[in-house]
């Protein structure tokens, strides 16, 4: 799906919920109705916590230039993801870009975010290559902030972050943090929250599926 499939007519987005297209719409609500679905900003067409990234980012955006975001729309449709890997990937991607665009207070949660991927990773194994991010990775990002990464290891004492764990609380938090900590260092932070959410699209693509030829024949039916 390309960025010429949203239609021209379509409600200008706009903050918050909206109960119908004739009242606006957010970032997701012009998703499901790209993917044919059920009007809602919480659609199935796209990964639970990277549509929470889109809410946030919609509605952190300007007025002036939340239009900007709309061609982004497309991509997020048919984003799935898949489950705990995924959550992790994009916990990642976000924590790693707003790192160096956050003011110290935002820093210190997202380092406590990487910590906390990382931990998991010890669980979920690294991917394979070029799939996504590793431990490696994630140390990477951690030796640049290392004021930060030292606090998070005190704050978090070790303790082993289980998948459920990671999915209900640490994930959104990191998200929520990101998306605070740009909005907070930057008078002009438009720019930065729309290569926010292009890191999360990004990552959660990593985790798609690979499409080979016998898998599309076997989708179509041809």
């Amino acid at each position: 799906m390309s960025s010429s499939q949203v239609p021209d007519s379509f409600p200008v987005l706009s903050r918050g919920r909206h109960r119908t297209p004739r009242s606006g719409a957010c970032f997701m609500e012009m998703a499901s109705y790209l993917a044919g679905e059920r009007w809602s900003d919480h659609p199935q067409c796209t990964d639970p916590l990277l549509a929470e990234l889109a809410r946030l980012v919609n509605d952190n955006t300007s007025d002036a230039d939340r239009s900007d975001l709309v061609v982004l729309v497309p991509s997020v449709v048919g984003l799935r993801g898949s489950g705990l890997r995924t959550e992790v990937e994009i916990a990642a991607a976000v924590a790693a870009y707003a790192l160096p665009r956050s003011p110290r207070s935002a820093q210190r949660a997202l380092a406590a975010g990487l910590l906390s991927v990382q931990r998991v990773l010890d669980d979920l194994g690294d991917p394979a290559p070029g799939r996504g991010t590793t431990r490696a990775d994630v140390e990477a990002v951690l030796e640049r902030f290392p004021g930060e990464a030292a606090w998070a290891r005190r704050f978090s004492a070790g303790r082993p972050v289980s998948g459920k764990a990671f999915h209900r609380r640490v994930a959104p938090t990191v998200v929520r943090a990101a998306v605070r900590g740009i909005r907070a260092a930057h008078p002009d932070s438009d720019p930065r929250l729309r290569g926010l959410l292009e890191a999360g699209i990004a990552a959660a693509r990593r985790t798609q599926p690979v499409e080979t030829p016998a898998r599309q024949r076997l989708e179509t039916g041809s």
